[in-house]
């Protein structure tokens, strides 16, 4: 099917349904695509004030009412219990479940955030003339626990996770470029070339997503990723936190474009 040409709310539903259950690369082109994170509310100020702290990785787009699985800023009318792809429960900071609807799992106390994905600045990014190996591999993207600390916040601390894409040499200042007027999902490359710099040992076995092919003349850069809060939860033990799964993201109704910076 061309997800690519879908809207988000026939995406979505078809996700309420159950029917879409893979990742979003790609889908419902010129959308933004969000991260989801969802927490008790008596630690919902530290997230807040963990992401306020780590703007890069945590980029805040819309933040719900307690008990409420309405983001009512970026997709009105949309129910966050159903209407993503995956999502992951961590419970004690160990992975619970893995699951496509969060039916037995919400409760009245909780908050979810939604923040900003790199997937939103792939469309400019490919009408550069930037390519995005994931999508063209109708894989996931990779992404990495890297060595690089987060500013604590509360209960909240750890390891800042990246997502990377191979980038011929003689494009990387174009994709640096681009990235850049999208700060709001997580802009600019916070590293490029060398992945031992910030701790990543083997780039084909990424922590989270698939790996993907680095080819002749091409060079790994690295984007803060949404994915963050997952190594946090498995760092800071809460009672429960409540994750899209990787890759696995929510799809909003405003544009890329809505975002851009200039």
């Amino acid at each position: 099917m061309d997800y690519a040409s879908m809207t988000p709310t026939t995406l979505r539903q078809l996700m309420r349904q159950g029917e879409l259950a893979r990742p979003t690369a790609g889908m419902a082109k010129g959308h933004v695509q969000a991260n989801l994170a969802i927490v008790p509310k008596d630690l919902a100020y530290d997230f807040l004030l963990f992401a306020q702290r780590n703007p890069k990785p945590c980029p805040v787009l819309d933040v719900t009412d307690p008990g409420s699985p309405e983001p009512k800023l970026m997709a009105p009318g949309a129910d966050l219990r159903y209407d993503a792809p995956k999502y992951r429960i961590y419970k004690a900071g160990v992975l619970a479940d893995e699951v496509v609807s969060l039916e037995k799992y919400w409760r009245d106390d909780l908050v979810a955030f939604l923040l900003g994905c790199s997937f939103t600045f792939e469309t400019a990014l490919l009408a550069a003339g930037v390519p995005v190996r994931h999508i063209e591999a109708c894989c996931n993207v990779p992404m990495y626990i890297t060595n690089n600390p987060c500013r604590p916040a509360g209960k909240f601390h750890g390891n800042m996770v990246v997502s990377m894409r191979p980038v011929p040499h003689d494009k990387v200042v174009k994709a640096v470029q681009v990235t850049s007027r999208f700060p709001a999902v997580h802009g600019a490359p916070v590293h490029i070339g060398d992945p031992a710099v910030i701790g990543i040992r083997d780039l084909g076995r990424p922590d989270f997503g698939d790996p993907v092919e680095i080819r002749d003349g091409e060079v790994p850069v690295f984007w803060a990723c949404g994915v963050t809060p997952q190594a946090v939860a498995m760092t800071t033990k809460p009672e429960i936190m409540i994750t899209h799964a990787p890759g696995h993201m929510f799809l909003c109704d405003a544009r890329d474009e809505d975002l851009a910076a200039f």
